[in-house]
């Protein structure tokens, strides 16, 4: 039974995802047909057809690989200036042969009648608007599954009230609890209890465990004056210093950086909230999402390391979304969480996923979202500034002299993909 809901929840995981994905391909279509741009295909998935149907001048399908989708735009790219459809003569260079082929492909299918409708002639704030829509989609989409989430089951939010303090300090790589030979903890020695309320850490009051959190670290080995709210009283702790330890990365819990400690745990509650508490939680996952995008290509490079040496795997390092969907199978097959807590998880889960993927097409490279909105950007930055210096009009920007860059970056996203889908099938990541 337990395989039977391990494998049903990795299945409709693994579905919502791809309706996530295809709904990020309806946030460009929308926007496009809006525009008037001519559309030729949409599809979820890649590689041999196996459904579609036509609704106008628009294929629309899934192909047998369920790893992403497309919408197919007309004219992506501009003509060269001399004839649309044709290799200049003369051109030199692996680059500009590549790009010259590229348009010459994209012009094969150009009829007269599609005098503008194709994608390069549009307006740059039009071309803006239609590749900002796919990302723009999945953060509405991690928002609306994350307000669901907060609002009616709600998260776990760490409170000002003290829950334990240890009486000594325990280094997390060891498994013996006992203090014997062990320093006192700062906390210990500033008379903190179970129940106190922190108010105020070196005169700066608090308002959250975030916040105290944040204090702490920062102090690094100073001193720490400490007031508290115990028993309807204002109790002002025995000053102490706090140390310095070793502690995760608030933004790469693979990394240990140097921190202040005190060494108590705080009350955690679960608390329900709304708008602002899901987005005060989105920003903070997209500062760690952020770094994990500048560290991809190296932790996917020890991913492969590390599986080809038999090291243990990074716990916090990258999966794919087979990977995700296997954690979902867990998520959902575990006895150690309550059914309420499963389906929180794992929509939580869902969220992240959508908002990485927004996050991973804003990066400014073709062929990802992100670069085709740069390249609006500078077209219309570029042409403002002729208009303001009264200059002639530069024209369109060619992206297509960016396409080298697209297959690098493309070879790094699909090689990156095959090393952690072996990975998440040969060494998962587990959670239980």
């Amino acid at each position: 039974m337990d395989l039977v809901i391990y494998i049903g929840g990795a299945v409709v995981f693994f579905a919502l995802v791809m309706a996530s994905i295809g709904l990020h391909e309806i946030g460009h279509l929308i926007p496009g047909k809006l525009f008037g741009v001519k559309t030729t295909q949409y599809f979820i998935g890649f590689g041999k057809t196996l459904w579609s149907r036509h609704r106008g001048e628009t294929e629309y399908g899934v192909k047998a690989v369920p790893l992403g989708g497309y919408v197919r735009f007309v004219g992506m790219f501009p003509p060269p200036k001399e004839r649309p459809g044709q290799v200049r003569a003369g051109r030199t260079g692996l680059f500009q042969s590549m790009a010259d082929q590229a348009r010459a492909a994209e012009w094969y299918d150009i009829r007269p009648e599609d005098e503008g409708r194709l994608f390069y002639q549009k307006k740059s704030w039009q071309k803006l608007i239609i590749m900002a829509g796919g990302p723009m989609m999945n953060i509405l989409l991690a928002f609306v599954i994350l307000l669901g989430v907060t609002a009616t089951y709600g998260v776990s939010q760490s409170q000002l009230t003290i829950a334990v303090v240890p009486e000594c300090i325990v280094s997390a790589s060891t498994t013996d609890t006992s203090c014997d030979d062990k320093p006192a903890s700062p906390a210990a020695e500033s008379g903190i209890k179970p129940g106190d309320t922190i108010v105020s850490f070196n005169g700066q009051t608090v308002s959250s465990w975030d916040q105290v959190s944040r204090l702490i670290r920062a102090n690094l080995d100073r001193p720490a004056a400490i007031v508290v709210e115990r028993d309807a009283q204002l109790v002002t702790l025995t000053p102490v210093n706090t140390v310095i330890t070793g502690v995760a990365d608030r933004y790469d819990p693979s990394k240990r950086v140097a921190a202040g400690f005190f060494g108590v745990q705080p009350v955690v509650k679960r608390e329900r909230g709304g708008p602002v508490a899901v987005v005060q939680d989105m920003w903070t996952m997209t500062q760690q999402t952020a770094v994990a995008l500048v560290d991809f290509p190296v932790k996917v490079y020890y991913t492969a390391y590390n599986l080809v040496t038999g090291k243990p795997r990074d716990v916090y390092g990258p999966m794919s979304i087979l990977g995700a969907s296997r954690a979902a199978g867990e998520i959902a097959s575990t006895d150690k969480i309550g059914a309420g807590t499963k389906v929180a998880s794992l929509f939580t889960v869902l969220g992240s996923v959508n908002l990485f993927v927004a996050l991973f097409n804003f990066v400014p490279l073709l062929p990802l979202d992100g670069g085709h909105i740069a390249g609006a950007i500078y077209e219309a930055l570029k042409r403002g500034l002729a208009r303001l210096l009264r200059r002639p009009d530069p024209g369109h920007v060619d992206t297509a002299r960016m396409l080298p860059v697209a297959y690098l970056v493309g070879a790094v996203i699909a090689v990156s993909g095959f090393v952690l889908i072996i990975a998440d099938v040969i060494d998962p990541i587990r959670l239980f």
